[in-house]
């Protein structure tokens, strides 16, 4: 048993020892011919030559999808297994990836390490960034192939498709109506008694529920948290905004 003289890591034999020295140093000796990215493992080169390449030698025997790399495959079969075995110690929300774990942990952290440049608005997720650039350079990468509209948003695509399909995937329990949006459904669970405990301190309006109160009191405040990412129009109720998306998506009810 070799020891590293650093950080006292005990390593089964000398080239152990010699590859993990390596994480100290930044020494990364094995180089890629096509991009001369390096890296401190030959196993590491020979997994990245994969990329160029597109070999794929792990196959799922489930769906028979096939990944570069074995720990990919591992955790695509977590997908058919339903294993999730990532654990939030918060609020105990399991995950599959370890990824999507720690994403997860900045809802109750409040971080968000992806800054915008332009307009320094910050980011959980770094998908969310790079959806809100497009409100910046205009990008509308998702194209509708019924009628060739594009939106910045595949969502937003998703909602203008069903104006073709007259898909209406959401359906009221009560009255068995279906609806586009799930934001149109009928509003169920409002106070039986008609108790309205939530009072607004600015001009003593009563609500039932404190949704009710926080989204009345925009109106003392001005505020309007709601963007729309086409045209960046503010809204100070999110289903007003869900309206108006309408009239990019083209959907009506």
């Amino acid at each position: 048993m070799k020891v590293c003289t650093v950080c006292r890591q005990q390593c089964a034999s000398p080239s152990a020892l010699i590859v993990h020295m390596r994480k100290h140093t930044g020494e990364k000796p094995f180089e890629c011919t096509e991009c001369h990215k390096t890296f401190r493992r030959s196993g590491q080169l020979q997994t990245h030559l994969r990329t160029h390449t597109g070999e794929k030698p792990f196959e799922c025997t489930e769906c028979h999808k096939t990944f570069t790399r074995a720990g990919d495959l591992r955790t695509h079969l977590r997908t058919h297994t339903g294993e999730k075995p990532f654990e939030c110690t918060e609020c105990h929300k399991t995950f599959c990836h370890v990824h999507h774990l720690q994403t997860h942990l900045r809802t109750h952290t409040g971080e968000k390490p992806f800054e915008c440049t332009e307009c320094h608005k910050t980011f959980t997720r770094a998908g969310d960034l790079r959806t809100h650039l497009r409100t910046h350079t205009g990008e509308k990468p998702f194209e509708c192939t019924e009628c060739h509209k594009s939106f910045c948003q595949v969502q937003h695509l998703r909602t203008h498709l069903q104006t073709h399909t007259g898909e209406k995937p959401f359906e009221c329990t009560e009255c068995h109506k279906t609806f586009r949006l799930s934001s149109t459904l009928p509003q169920e669970g409002t106070a039986a008694l008609g108790e309205k405990p939530f009072e607004c301190t600015e001009c003593h309006k009563t609500f039932t529920r404190a949704g009710d109160l926080r989204t009345h009191l925009r109106t003392h405040t001005g505020e309007k948290p709601f963007e729309c990412t086409e045209c960046h129009k503010t809204f100070g109720k999110a289903g007003n905004l869900r309206i108006h998306l309408r009239t990019h998506t083209g959907e009506y009810l």
